[in-house]
């Protein structure tokens, strides 16, 4: 919607307020509420807010090693835009109006804003001729707690929603069936339209797949699911949880993300019936071009130290750079069945990602191998890549991902030195923030909040 649609919907609308949010480094969703005159004022000259929100963790802890936000800047207000096109109302709050914001008018914290990040990757991709369609399923886990009730328990041993595997099952489903009813109808009138929903294998795990579109809507939607999902799981006093292995002793959850670039004519360009298993030349320079990169920007995908617990042998999570048709043991899956659906699925990203920088990572890792015309020299999986024992494997640890980042020039020539150097200095934070003398700081860290 242009401004001016968007003020004439909201004075038809009986409200004194809107609410409005930033996503930071961590993907936490920010926000405030602010009077409709301040709203149709800052359509005009944008909204100040303290840039404190790329200065701390997420935890609300300052960072101590960080250049655009810190003690030395003084906390300055940065100003937000406010993006029309992103209005919605709230199903669940009395249908309060809510806008997203980001910084891409802002030079102090532009060049480090998330959303920022993957406009600027979304336009070169347009400049290249590619409409990138995106999506993201999540996977979680629900329990029948309240944060009152897990702070109480010392963030320890929280009650799942319903005990034992039960993947896929509709007897799951049906028992807790105002809480699903109101996740897939709320979710969509919210403008997050669901595929599909699901349970999976482990106590209280659901699975959610998010409607593809555009790569800014898909990450719209996927970066404000996840705060959806948990206000809307409150009404029913049921917490869910994002963390991406909160017990090692049960799968993980993922985060993966579905992609495919297509023209100006509604074409799917990785899709090509002459070639075998109908993929594409553009594709496999897309494919290579992740698979060269992967290990260069794995943080980007396992953001918390938490997030190497899930790469596991035989957790259905991958653990090497490896790529397969319809294999889901591999880190990148093709999937062939059609030329509407073909489509890569990146099946390293963990729940608990910040869907902006995911997004903006796979997409620019695949327009550096198109660029590069990098050829697929990595053979494609049949069976169990767990077998392969002569695979390239991820770091197993956040601390060696950041440093391998850190140490590659390859994120700098995808996203620019001022991103890097920000993303990298909050990592090498997140690692110094691990104490391993409470057996469950992660819970306390992760499980509510990510």
């Amino acid at each position: 919607m242009t401004k001016a649609e968007t003020i004439r919907r909201l004075q038809q609308l009986e409200v004194r307020y809107i609410k409005f949010g930033v996503f930071d480094i961590d993907g936490v969703l920010r926000g405030k509420l602010i009077s409709k005159e301040k709203f149709f004022s800052a359509l005009d000259s944008d909204v100040g807010f303290c840039n404190v929100i790329f200065g701390w963790d997420i935890n609300d802890q300052c960072y101590d090693n960080t250049k655009v936000s810190g003690w030395h800047t003084g906390y300055p207000d940065a100003f937000a835009t406010i993006d029309p096109e992103t209005f919605r109302t709230i199903p669940w709050q009395h249908h309060t109006p809510f806008f997203l914001a980001d910084f891409e008018s802002a030079p102090q914290v532009n060049q480090v804003c998330p959303r920022s990040l993957l406009k600027r990757v979304r336009n070169e991709a347009n400049e290249m001729g590619f409409m990138p369609k995106f999506s993201a399923e999540f996977e979680w886990f629900n329990f029948a707690e309240t944060p009152q009730s897990f702070h109480e328990k010392g963030y320890q041993n929280p009650t799942p929603l319903t005990p034992g595997m039960f993947g896929y099952s509709v007897l799951r489903f049906s028992q807790q069936f105002e809480y699903v009813d109101q996740l897939f109808n709320q979710l969509h009138d919210f403008g997050i339209p669901l595929e599909g929903l699901h349970t999976e294998t482990g106590d209280g795990v659901y699975e959610a797949a998010i409607t593809y579109d555009d790569i800014l809507i898909a990450a719209d939607r996927a970066a404000l699911f996840k705060t959806a999902v948990k206000e809307i799981a409150a009404s029913h006093e049921i917490m869910p949880s994002f963390m991406a292995k909160w017990n090692p002793e049960l799968p993980g959850c993922s985060g993966h993300i579905h992609q495919s670039l297509w023209d100006e004519n509604g074409s799917n360009l990785f899709f090509d019936e002459h070639q075998p298993d109908h993929i594409s030349k553009l594709m496999q320079h897309f494919v290579a071009g992740q698979l060269h990169c992967l290990p260069h920007i794995l943080p980007m995908f396992a953001p918390t130290t938490n997030s190497y617990n899930r790469y596991v042998e035989g957790s259905w999570s991958p653990t090497s750079v490896s790529w397969g048709i319809e294999n889901r043991t591999t880190a990148l899956r093709v999937i062939n069945h059609k030329e509407q659906s073909m489509r890569v699925e990146h099946r390293v990203s963990g729940a608990d990602v910040n869907p902006y920088l995911s997004m903006a990572a796979a997409l620019a890792s695949g327009l550096y191998g198109i660029k590069n015309e990098l050829e697929l020299k990595i053979p494609s999986t049949i069976g169990n890549q767990y077998a392969v024992k002569d695979s390239v494997l991820l770091p197993d640890s956040l601390e060696k991902a950041t440093e391998a980042m850190k140490n590659s020039d390859v994120a700098n020539q995808l996203f620019g030195y001022e991103f890097v150097d920000h993303f990298i200095r909050t990592r090498e934070w997140e690692v110094r923030q691990q104490d391993h003398s409470q057996p469950n700081w992660e819970m306390k860290r992760y499980f509510e909040i990510i």
